[in-house]
């Protein structure tokens, strides 16, 4: 097999690979997993897994959690919404699984978020408050890490 054959393969996979992420983006409040990613993209799990964190950073459930917590933390900061409701109106079907990857991701559970969230974000144009707030990924993936 030529080198041309496998750089072709690549960016074929890297090509699904962004479709998939692009789903994410758009879907996230549906019920994803990664066997039915895996399918749409013409892969398997293992591999759609294994190639997405390479290209990406983290797995493609780990970004999908991260898009709903950023999400919530929207919602939660817009006000209105029970953490509960908050829950589901992101997708997620457990809300001890939501409230644990919140805390992880933020750095406090969710109704601690709530309560602190319109005072944090007091007098800060909406464009800036989106980036401040917004969780932290890829803590292992960061240059700081010694990876």
């Amino acid at each position: 097999m030529s080198s041309g054959t496998t750089d072709e393969q690549r960016l074929a996979d890297l090509a699904r690979l962004r479709r998939v992420k692009d789903r994410i983006d758009r879907d996230y409040a549906q019920p994803l997993d990664v066997d039915a990613l895996a399918r749409g993209a013409h892969m398997s799990s293992g591999h759609l897994s294994r190639e997405f964190k390479r290209a990406y950073g983290e797995s493609p459930y780990g970004y999908l959690m991260t898009r709903r917590i950023e999400r919530a933390m929207m919602l939660l900061r817009r006000g209105g919404m029970s953490v509960t409701d908050v829950c589901f109106a992101v997708g997620c079907q457990s809300l001890g699984t939501f409230s644990t990857r919140f805390a992880e991701l933020v750095g406090m559970p969710p109704s601690l978020y709530k309560d602190r969230a319109g005072d944090a974000t007091l007098g800060i144009p909406s464009c800036v408050a989106k980036q401040v707030t917004r969780p932290i990924r890829n803590r292992e993936a960061s240059p700081t890490s010694g990876t």
